[in-house]
């Protein structure tokens, strides 16, 4: 059976070429040495990948959902193998090189989910996933493979307390800035560092980990209310359950993930992220996630659909609520149904209970009434999704503004440019960057980064000192679902290949305007062709290894930064 094409026929095929013919003793031997039995090798065999790591707080719990998730298979009738692939800790790699290494991550691990269940022969997938990349590329490595699988997450953490009042991660990256502008003492920094994350789950506010479990959920490739169940509530432990269950279904109803994985359940996801106010790297992985079952889903498709979805969702990192607090007054699951009611989600499309995305709300409750978590639809914060695509001279092929707490939504202001991180880190130190103005940091795209690293450490300090708003930041490379303020990246084309953000100049005149939707500089057309003959590619800032790979192999940001997009 061809592992890409979705073949209907012989569901069981795949695990059987290990499994049967006197040729294949030494095959059952070593799985026998695992604990498999006779009768073992007339079912399914189902892999289990789990993502579970000590290294964050995310994944730190997911080994013990990974073997609930077994044991619902098991019990169904299925042959389960755990197997594991890797992560990282975005918010443990901000700020410092380690970053560069994040958005990679995401390839590795859709690589080797691909890899072991390929080599395995695996007739079908159940995935666990916690910290910002494990959704996408457990998703990818699905959409790839073409099995029948199910995806659950993690969960999210709980908030810190302290003084009466919820923090997180990004409140300690924040206190930084506050500390560092004489504005928060040693013990009180300490205080939020002790705080800010008591124990298991994704970060949890509206961040890239919940954004993307969200869009997981909205696409249909996890059971509903998958995206907002807490990772130490036993609903999630016994949803696990339930996806071993689930992927037997599917497997026997021959339902695959490019059936669910459709353009419409791309459309619905994007709807989702613009009406919870989510992060910009949503683009990124429903791009990649899109580019994996061949779906055709360009940036101009999130502009299409975000003119039509108001942001309903007050929650951090802009608004006041977390996660957690989104779950207890009715989760994703009510924000769908009001969505689907309001006739902005495609209702037909499969998902993995073997049911439309309609029949499933159909039997969820709707959000409660009273709260303040998601505004009523007549009623937004926003008219219009708050993830905004800009595109102009700056960036001919297009650029990501998130506009959630933002009153002003235009911004013109002289620029300030650095070719790194910590270039642009020193000067906010020495008060270099001051209000009015846009500070540019280039040279950090997928290839220039290369990796294309997250600013969440800049952002934290503009917003710490005091400038939330009044300095505008602009990169090639990423923001964290944690900034906010007034912030556009994924400039493309990046500065590594030339594009124009290589041309910039301290002291152009830069703007930015959500509502014609342009980013744009004040250089004439003369001045860009003379400094476009004047300027020298800088080589790749890395010649072995993994980040040298990545940085020849990958992709721009408008295609998704994926690493296996090939032109004849």
């Amino acid at each position: 059976m061809d592992q890409t094409n979705g073949n209907r026929k012989d569901l069981r095929i795949r695990s059987k070429v290990i499994s049967e013919g006197a040729n294949r003793v030494p095959n059952r031997a070593m799985l026998r040495a695992v604990g498999f039995t006779d009768e073992d090798f007339k079912k399914p065999m189902i892999g289990v990948a789990s993502t579970w790591s000590e290294v964050t707080p995310c994944n730190m719990h997911i080994n013990d959902l990974a073997f609930r998730a077994k044991k619902g298979v098991k019990d169904s009738g299925g042959a389960p193998l755990v197997f594991n692939t890797i992560t990282v800790s975005d918010g443990i790699s901000m700020g410092h090189e380690g970053m560069l290494f994040s958005l990679p991550s995401r390839e590795a691990i859709a690589d080797s989910i691909e890899i072991v269940t390929g080599a395995e022969r695996f007739d079908a997938l159940v995935a666990v996933g916690g910290c910002d990349k494990n959704t996408p590329a457990c998703l990818m490595a699905m959409g790839r493979l073409n099995v029948p699988s199910v995806y659950v997450y993690g969960g999210t953490i709980q908030p810190g307390i302290l003084d009466g009042k919820k923090i997180d991660i990004v409140s300690a990256f924040e206190a930084v800035g506050q500390y560092q502008d004489g504005r928060m003492s040693d013990e009180e920094l300490h205080k939020v560092e002790c705080s800010a994350c008591p124990g298991p789950g994704a970060c949890g506010g509206m961040y890239t980990a919940n954004t993307m479990a969200a869009s997981a959920e909205a696409m249909g490739m996890s059971l509903p209310g998958s995206s907002s169940t807490p990772a130490i509530s036993p609903g999630k432990a016994e949803e696990c359950e339930r996806a071993g269950a689930a992927v037997l279904n599917l497997l026997e109803k021959g339902i695959y993930p490019r059936d669910i994985m459709t353009k419409e359940a791309f459309e619905n996801a994007i709807t989702v992220v613009m009406a919870l106010g989510g992060s910009t790297n949503a683009f990124l992985h429903l791009l990649a996630m899109a580019h994996s079952v061949d779906v055709d889903l360009t940036l101009d498709d999130f502009e299409r659909i975000r003119l039509k979805v108001p942001h309903l969702a007050d929650l951090k990192p802009s608004g006041a609520h977390v996660m957690q607090d989104l779950n207890d007054i009715g989760g994703v699951p009510g924000v769908m149904k009001m969505l689907l009611e309001q006739g902005l989600l495609h209702g037909d499309c499969m998902t993995v209970t073997g049911r439309t995305l309609a029949e499933n709300l159909a039997d969820m409750p709707s959000l409660q009434e009273g709260q303040d978590v998601i505004r009523p639809f007549d009623k937004p914060l926003k008219p219009n999704g708050p993830l905004v695509v800009l595109k102009g001279n700056l960036a001919p092929d297009g650029a990501v503004a998130k506009m959630s707490g933002m009153k002003k939504m235009r911004f013109t202001g002289p620029a300030k440019v650095y070719d790194s991180e910590d270039e642009a880190t020193a000067a906010i130190e020495r008060d270099e960057i001051q209000k009015g103005d846009v500070l540019v940091i280039r040279y950090c795209g997928p290839k220039g980064g290369p990796g294309m690293p997250e600013m969440l450490s800049v952002t934290a300090m503009i917003v710490g000192r005091g400038l939330g708003g009044e300095v505008a930041l602009m990169t090639d490379g990423r923001f964290s679902g944690g900034s906010h303020g007034f912030v556009v990246g994924h400039v493309s084309p990046e500065a590594q290949v030339g594009g124009p953000i290589a041309l910039l100049q301290t002291g152009d005149l830069v703007t930015f305007d959500s509502e014609s939707r342009e980013v744009t500089m004040e250089v004439s057309e003369e001045e860009l062709a003379a400094r476009a003959q004047a300027w020298v590619q800088p080589p790749l800032k890395v010649s072995s290894g993994v980040l040298a790979k990545y940085a020849r192999l990958v992709s721009s940001a408008s295609k998704g930064a994926v690493t296996d997009l090939f032109e004849d």
